[in-house]
């Protein structure tokens, strides 16, 4: 299946990126605990090039998190870092958004987290739910779906999981009947 070799030769360009940045390194300098999240994690990387990472410390120290951004920064390949203090939403994050330029540009997006908040490894564990119910069907049926989505659809990883996981989709239209019937409102919370 071409899709999976696609997804895969993007994991690898993705895992090459975080190295070549030191994004680990640069968390780790500041106490956090650093994990990887979302499509790369469950190697359903395909042509939206995103790598997620949710990031722990005892407390939310801005100083704190612009020195570790700091650090990335100083890759010239970074060419653009966004920041959003949602400290006051329901989410309680600082959350980080850098573009990473290459042949292609990749965003990196660092969700930075007080441990024991709401969402403390809420989406590890989905990831890791996802990963152990999916079958190779499946994950086929989702590498094709979000190839197929045209550049200027937006469609949430986790909504084409929750379809093909638990409700069977296998096509695009398919896929766009059943959003059409499902509000589209905030965080998904989807555990299969």
């Amino acid at each position: 299946m071409p899709y999976l070799h696609l997804a895969q030769a993007n994991s690898q360009k993705a895992f090459n990126i975080i190295e070549q940045c030191q994004i680990r390194q640069a968390w780790q300098s500041i106490g956090a605990q650093i994990n990887l999240i979302g499509s790369l994690k469950m190697g359903l990387l395909a042509k939206h090039r995103d790598i997620d990472f949710h990031i722990y410390t005892p407390t939310l120290d801005v100083t704190q998190s612009f020195v570790a951004m700091a650090q990335i920064a100083k890759n010239p390949k970074i060419i653009h870092i966004e920041y959003r203090n949602l400290l006051d939403e329901e989410d309680s994050c600082l959350e980080w958004h850098a573009w990473y330029r290459d042949e292609e540009e990749w965003q990196i997006d660092m969700i930075h987290i007080v441990q024991g908040s709401k969402y403390a490894g809420y989406f590890e564990k989905q990831a890791e739910r996802i990963l152990a119910v999916m079958s190779e069907q499946q994950k086929e049926t989702i590498l094709q779906l979000k190839f197929e989505i045209p550049d200027n659809v937006e469609i949430a990883g986790i909504e084409i999981y929750q379809a093909v996981i638990e409700f069977g989709i296998t096509t695009f239209d398919a896929l766009q009947q059943w959003r059409a019937n499902r509000p589209q409102n905030g965080i998904v919370e989807w555990i299969p």
